[in-house]
């Protein structure tokens, strides 16, 4: 079996705001094969962003493991960070403009990290057009940002992202300011450098076609690993394929109950498990309504500021609940 070239196991990371704690990721598990080009999809504030900033080397997770092509990233110096950065990984923002200088040319924008990084010379300039070609924009690469539209500036910045050869390609949230259009052409073009470059790509997106446009998509919810969407293969029945979504399990074998099941059969705080032949039923509870709610007294022996902090962490779980 091919080893993950990312591997996060029960990533925990915690943002400290004044004296407030907020964990934006709970334990989330992931995998992903060389080659592969996965989608993330999640509500705002579900943690989505958070992990790509994680394996992009823009933040350090705070508990567990964030191995990606042999770097832990957990335990990596600050030093190794920019080598990581220029390196191990590309990075596409939503906002095209953010990776280019407007007065520079396409081409001399996609030139521009190698010219600073000390590489210049002819094997440069081949390379940058090579990769202008690969995004459609051979055309065009004398062109500066003025004069290219939004979705040419995004494929400039896909050029710019892969100039150093990176092993791994992160997008977040890369057609959030493109028309439909535009997105499947910026989509094309993902798929094609994955495809000819063996690139492994993440992106993530609000874009709920994003599973059309991907080998596989999982979700986030609430910091962890809720689903993932696989695309099975076209047959005759279905020319085009079709996609199977799963309920994932974590490390600890707990999973996440989408919330209009739970609102469907009025399931609370507790239910019942049942063997069946076909596997587990999950079924409410009764009297699940009248059972006691958690309560954060009992902590008598605490100090005040440490039983305030105690509190505030239960209520923002019970909220989240």
């Amino acid at each position: 079996m091919t080893e993950p070239i990312i591997l996060c196991e029960n990533l925990v990371k915690i943002h400290k705001v004044a004296d407030l704690e907020v964990q934006a990721l709970q334990g989330l598990d992931l995998a992903v094969a060389p080659s592969e080009l996965l989608g993330i999809v999640g509500a705002s504030g579900s943690g989505k962003t958070t992990l790509l900033n994680i394996l992009g080397g823009l933040d350090r997770p705070t508990a567990g493991r964030a191995w990606v092509d042999g770097h832990d990233l957990l335990k990596m110096k600050a030093r190794d960070f920019d080598r990581y950065r220029r390196q191990t990984v590309g990075f596409v923002w939503q906002q095209g403009t953010r990776n280019l200088v407007p007065y520079l040319t396409a081409e001399e924008n996609v030139q521009l990290p190698l010219i600073l990084s000390g590489q210049p010379g002819r094997k440069l300039r081949e390379r940058a057009a090579d990769l202008l070609q690969r995004v459609g924009l051979a055309e065009r690469r004398h062109h500066r940002l003025e004069e290219l539209s939004g979705g040419e500036q995004q494929r400039v910045a896909i050029a710019v992202a892969m100039i150093n050869e990176p092993r791994i390609l992160l997008a977040d949230e890369p057609t959030g300011e493109v028309d439909t259009a535009t997105a499947q052409t910026l989509y094309d073009t993902f798929r094609a450098v994955n495809r000819d470059l063996g690139l492994t790509t993440v992106i993530v997106s609000h874009d709920p076609t994003l599973a059309q446009h991907v080998d596989r998509v999982v979700a986030v919810r609430d910091g962890k690993l809720a689903a993932e969407t696989r695309r099975r293969a076209a047959t005759e029945a279905e020319p085009h394929g079709s996609f199977h979504e799963v309920t994932v399990l974590d490390s600890a074998g707990r999973l996440q109950v989408p919330r209009p099941y739970l609102d469907q059969f009025n399931i609370k705080r507790r239910v019942q498990l049942d063997l069946v032949e076909q596997g587990i039923l999950i079924r409410p509870v009764a009297d699940d309504e009248h059972l006691p709610t958690r309560s954060a007294s009992g902590a008598g022996g605490r100090s005040a500021p440490r039983q305030k902090n105690v509190v505030r962490r239960l209520w923002e779980r019970w909220r989240k609940e």
